[in-house]
């Protein structure tokens, strides 16, 4: 008698202890799986901003054509810098850090020929009186902020996913499961110094 009795305890203990870990693994694993969806979305809400901003920039190049016609040079330079961050695309699930560097090097040299066109511009008080143009480079405007926004939404998400990932003992499941840390957006080189202004 008391030795079935010390058995169904035991089996009592185990049954419990295997539930408790299948239930522990079950939602570890859920959770790394819904975080890891966020980083997606999030992602997806940058690549959406960005995409906003590579269907403003046709319109706009087409708006200073028309006035600024020696320009050329300028003008291929931003075209030329939005096909080729076009062509820059990454797989969500493959967020790693070289992915992101050749990403962020071709949105960076769009940038940079977007912020020499507006240079450009300053020379034509015709073209920046012009209101097709006016709400352009507002919706360009506005376009970066919300760029900025998704960017700094995407790396809280990623730190979220990235810090629950690494932490002890779901670094374990993680691991077992190939779930990998993700990348960050990172300032760009140079940004850490102010900028010149002069008068």
């Amino acid at each position: 008698m008391f030795k079935n009795k010390a058995l169904w305890i035991t089996l009592a203990i185990v049954v419990v202890l295997l539930f408790g870990g299948y239930s522990w693994v079950k939602g570890t694993y859920n959770t790394m799986v819904t975080q890891d969806e966020g980083v997606k979305t999030a992602w997806s809400q940058v690549e959406n901003q960005y995409q906003r901003r590579m269907d403003l920039i046709p319109n706009l190049v087409n708006t200073v054509k028309g006035y600024a016609t020696h320009e050329k040079e300028t003008l291929e330079g931003v075209v030329s810098a939005r096909a080729e961050a076009t062509k820059t695309t990454i797989d969500p699930s493959n967020l790693n850090e070289e992915s992101m560097k050749k990403f962020q090097a071709a949105q960076g040299e769009l940038s940079s020929a977007l912020s020499r066109l507006m240079l450009v511009i300053e020379r034509y008080p015709d073209l920046k009186a012009n209101q097709n143009f006016s709400e352009l480079q507002a919706q360009l405007e506005g376009t970066e902020n919300r760029i900025s926004v998704e960017r700094k939404r995407f790396n809280e998400t990623a730190q979220s996913y990235n810090t629950y990932i690494r932490s002890f003992p779901t670094n374990v499941l993680a691991g077992m499961f190939g779930f990998q840390p993700k990348a960050y957006f990172s300032a760009e080189s140079g940004a850490e110094k102010a900028p010149k202004v002069e008068f």
